[in-house]
């Protein structure tokens, strides 16, 4: 049986010396969770002090909350795959609700994303999702099959 995974998406919140405290606390609180991995999405600036935060600890992983496609270039505030694994992370989301709507990224560029990803070992955690006025409409199967095929 595969492994359950609880992610936690921090979204631009947290400060790194919040993040750490944080880290720490959850690290006293958390119990036996041999049965999950639990991944945490901080925000880019506090990845490295959740990490170190983190030392060896069981069944938990650091992951980003996006990257680009590229292995490197003149991209201004992207973070490239192989970035991110200097970084100790292990997973990355893409094509979440807020970087569809709010920055345009379609199937395509999501299924780009998703190949640089396994290129450099990282877990793709890929979102997909309708709209409230594509539930309304009942569209929901139809536009989840769209996503999925388009960014897969």
């Amino acid at each position: 049986m595969r492994k359950k995974i609880v992610a936690a998406n921090w979204k631009m919140n947290m400060m790194q010396a919040r993040a750490a405290r944080f880290i720490e606390s959850l690290l006293l609180e958390i119990g036996d969770i041999s049965d999950v991995e639990v991944v945490i999405l901080p925000p880019f600036t506090a990845i490295a002090k959740v990490t170190e935060a983190l030392g060896t600890a069981p069944n938990i992983k650091v992951g980003a909350q996006n990257m680009h496609w590229e292995r490197s270039g003149a991209f201004t505030g992207e973070i490239s795959a192989a970035l991110l694994r200097d970084l100790f992370v292990h997973y990355v989301v893409l094509g979440h609700s807020e970087r569809r709507t709010l920055f345009g990224e379609t199937d395509e560029i999501v299924n780009r994303k998703v190949r640089a990803a396994h290129e450099a070992a990282l877990h793709p955690i890929v979102c997909v999702g309708e709209t409230l006025a594509q539930r309304d409409k009942g569209n929901v199967d139809k536009i989840l099959a769209i996503q999925l095929r388009g960014s897969l």
